[in-house]
């Protein structure tokens, strides 16, 4: 019966906890055990937390056997990515520079859903410093695929994908700093938040100037919520969201209520959509899944849908050039000469760059550019939509395809969708558009206007409704795909 209950969403889950239907320990036990069983398979976790999760769990129950009133996350098992700090348990960023890394103090977004009674389940396998959008990294296993194992889930919230569409948990932290929450989810056939820059407050992480590489990518990253609903994100965002004095990028958030964006009336939007911006090589299968969805969702709504290019230039190289400015190159490279080989290839080639400044001056016009272009074109359309990734799940071990749809392309190409709204700071979701004819998940992605978290939040949920995705599940947990 418990292990049942795994599947049900987060919002189910806590309301059964508070009513006394099921404790939270029986819930974190039969979490515990489904990971025992699974996750072998999946490796999404890399620290798993057990004994700590069965600590907080009766901690919870504590509260309610005392008529303390429970957080909104009530005896929840969470993932947390192990980019994001947590107090007392190993956050090793996927580097040998942080293999035995304990930190003294939870991540903000850690602390507050701690805070809401969520329960910790473990930490989740990621690149190593987030430098990649799949998920392989020097200490641990690559997570695979629940969908196909000989694939990847993307990156770089690697794990805490896999773990959603394994089941192991019905929440989990990622964290985008060029797609990072959205690639896995896609990828995984689940739902994920890229909010407003600012709507989540991030430290230690991408804030602390004492941990090269954790300190990296300040004004691109975002911490956000990865679900196999869309409710459960528009949750953990009422207890993420608001200002906190430890990031000087954070913004104030109480023009949105998450709970009640779901259900905003939507008529009358002008959606734009693209299925390539124009210059990006798509897989034909993505194509077409998601153009399909695009049009469902625009008829079904009654909104305009424009197919349109929003003029978006291929900013791969400004992409790349902004994440070296944002890193700590000199005592990354430090790091380098310490670990030599132990370091991934592609970040040791990252830091032996000859870096200019022009390139980084040049990059920094660049991203101001696209935001003016990206404002100005938003100024006609609600929305924008498009695929999240321009092809399907991939195998294991590797950067991403050098040939899409027939063309050579660069072996970062497919993440071309995801990055530009980190440039801008736009809210960006991934929600769950179809599967290719071998049953690989694809997302399609949905942009707001800066600040318009709310719609996104509400359009991923109207999309939900007219195309449900939670009752499907991967063949490789034992379930029987629908």
């Amino acid at each position: 019966m418990f292990d049942a209950l795994l599947d049900e969403d987060a919002t189910t889950l806590a309301a059964l906890i508070r009513s006394g239907d099921v404790s939270a320990q029986e819930v974190t036990q039969a979490a515990i055990d489904r990971m025992e069983q699974r996750d072998p398979q999946i490796q999404a976790f890399c620290t798993a937390t057990p004994q700590l999760a069965l600590q907080q769990a009766a901690a919870v129950d504590a509260k309610r056997a005392l008529g303390e009133s429970l957080g909104a996350l009530a005896g929840v098992p969470l993932a947390v990515k192990d980019l994001i700090c947590t107090a007392g348990v190993k956050t090793t960023s996927g580097s040998y520079a942080y293999a035995d890394f304990v930190p003294d103090e939870d991540d903000i977004t850690v602390e507050r859903l701690l805070a809401a009674d969520a329960v910790l389940l473990g930490k989740t396998t990621a690149p190593e410093f987030g430098y990649s959008g799949v998920g392989h990294n020097p200490l641990f296993p690559s997570p695979r695929n629940p969908w196909d194992l000989s694939k990847t889930p993307g990156g770089s919230s690697a794990g805490s994908g896999a773990a959603l569409a394994a089941r192991l948990c019905p929440i989990a932290l990622g964290s985008d700093g060029g797609g990072s929450v959205r690639i896995p989810a896609a990828h995984c056939g689940v739902f994920g938040l890229k909010a407003s820059m600012g709507r989540v407050p991030l430290w230690p992480g991408c804030r602390d100037e004492r941990y090269p590489g954790v300190s990296s990518w300040e004004s691109l990253e975002h911490i956000g919520p990865m679900t196999r609903s869309v409710r459960d994100s528009a949750l953990m965002m009422s207890v993420m969201a608001g200002p906190d004095m430890r990031d000087r990028h954070s913004i104030p958030c109480n023009d949105v209520d998450w709970l009640a964006a779901l259900n905003k009336p939507l008529g009358g939007m002008r959606i734009a959509f693209s299925a390539d911006f124009g210059y990006i090589a798509v897989d034909p299968e993505v194509r077409d899944i998601v153009t399909h969805a695009a049009r469902r969702f625009a008829r079904e709504l009654g909104a305009e849908l424009d197919e349109v290019d929003p003029g978006i230039a291929d900013e791969g190289a400004t992409f790349a050039a902004l994440v070296a400015f944002e890193s700590d190159l000199s005592g990354m490279r430090n790091m380098q000469a310490e670990l030599g080989s132990r370091m991934s290839p592609h970040l040791s080639a990252m830091l032996q760059h000859d870096w200019r400044a022009e390139t980084f001056t040049d990059a920094n016009t660049t991203r101001k550019k696209l935001c003016n272009q990206m404002w100005r074109f938003m100024q006609h359309y609600d929305l924008l939509l498009s695929p999240t990734l321009a092809v399907p799940p991939f195998p294991l071990n590797m950067q991403g395809p050098e040939i899409i749809n027939g063309r050579m392309v660069r072996s970062d190409h497919w993440l071309s969708f995801c990055f530009p709204f980190n440039f801008t700071g736009q809210p960006a979701a991934s929600v769950p558009a179809g599967f290719t004819a071998s049953g690989l998940p694809i997302g399609m992605q949905i942009v707001g206007r800066h600040l318009d978290d709310g719609l996104v939040l509400a359009a991923s949920a109207a999309f939900e409704r007219i195309q449900p995705w939670n009752h499907i599940t991967p063949v490789s947990i034992g379930v029987a795909h629908d």
